[in-house]
């Protein structure tokens, strides 16, 4: 039995790279577990991680959900008292893992938030590797340059840190980065002795959220009932500035959030006749009724909340698209992911080796 770290920043695909392989492993005759040793405790301490319960139904997994994600973990992890001692969570990680390692041919290990996270506790990602004997793959949104020299940096600490980094993947590229990755960053890249993956190009069936996540995000009310809730989310403006101003804004942006006061009823009603997603109103104000008629009649949901317009974007940067359980557009998508753009056939010499 051998595993896989998959490893990055929050926001890079991780999931979605593990998903891709799994299938692919699946496919080619592999049994598969998957692990995540630490998930974001939100809400009830009872609540299923939506990744492990893909997995679960996508692979028909037989472990409890407490050994498929073993450690509910948030960013106060480190006051919780005795309870989160390193030697009894270590037990416990271990433990997990070798009951999924026991009856499968490769684990894929699903790292927390960024390399570091629990680093506090000595259960950082190198730690992990070492104590599971992993291969590394570190996957990488790229966002601009020192997306790269994040990556570089990252893997010049896994190889001094004696870990086996196997490779990296540029996942979730923007279309119009993918010529600077594939000519620039690439190749800079392996100067430094390191091993390319893939390119993966950003695909909007899984990369922008929906209306629905951007709703659960924002809480608030929904004043145009359940339509358009599964449209995506590309594109986000703030209308605060005059209609002049913005019409050209609105016009550009495809699949947008549009955000603005519940007193702009002329910003709402200009945003509606362009490829507007989801018109958020802020403050509490409530709209004049002939732009709630107008958003039934596009099909566009409207979200009202009572606080400012600052408070509702800093909750969309809470927001992560997920493929969800049962979407079998988005799976195949994952799949074809790895056929496609990943040199899959290298992870599969590692572990056949």
């Amino acid at each position: 039995m051998k595993s896989l770290f998959i490893t990055g920043t929050a926001g890079s695909g991780k999931t979605v790279v593990a998903l891709g392989l799994a299938l692919k492993l699946q496919e080619i005759g592999k049994k598969i577990g998957y692990f995540k040793p630490f998930s974001s405790a939100k809400g009830q301490e009872s609540q299923v991680d939506k990744d492990v319960l893909l997995f679960k139904q996508t692979f028909s997994l037989p472990q409890e959900d407490h050994i498929l994600t073993p450690v509910k973990t948030g960013p106060c992890y480190l006051s919780v008292g005795t309870r989160r001692d390193p030697a009894e969570l270590k037990k416990n990680i271990q433990n997990a893992f070798e009951e999924i390692a026991a009856t499968v041919d490769v684990v894929l290990i699903e790292g927390y938030l960024a390399p570091y996270s629990a680093a506090g506790k000595g259960l950082d990602s190198v730690h992990l590797t070492k104590m599971f004997n992993s291969a590394i793959i570190y996957i990488a949104q790229i966002e601009d340059d020192h997306s790269l020299d994040k990556m570089i940096f990252y893997n010049e600490y896994f190889k001094l840190a004696g870990t086996n980094l196997l490779g990296n993947i540029f996942n979730n590229v923007e279309r119009t980065l993918l010529d600077k990755t594939r000519g620039i960053y690439a190749p800079i890249l392996e100067n430094f002795d390191n091993n390319l993956l893939g390119i993966v190009p950003q695909r909007a069936e899984i990369a922008a959220p929906t209306v629905r996540e951007y709703y659960e995000a924002l809480g608030g009310e929904l004043l145009t009932g359940e339509i358009g809730m599964d449209s995506l989310v590309e594109d986000v403006i703030v209308g605060s500035m005059t209609i002049e101003s913005a019409l050209g804004y609105l016009r550009r942006a495809a699949n947008k959030a549009v955000i603005t006061g519940g007193d702009r009823s002329d910003m709402a009603v200009t945003a509606l006749e362009t490829n507007t997603s989801v018109l958020i109103l802020t403050g509490g104000l409530y709209p004049d009724v002939g732009v709630l008629a107008r958003a039934i009649e596009k099909n566009v949901p409207v979200i009202l909340v009572h606080y400012d317009t600052f408070t509702a974007i800093e909750r969309l940067h809470e927001i992560v698209k997920r493929i969800q359980p049962g979407d079998k557009k988005g799976i195949a998508i994952a799949g074809s992911n790895i056929n496609n753009h990943c040199d899959w056939q290298t992870i599969l010499d590692y572990l056949n080796s």
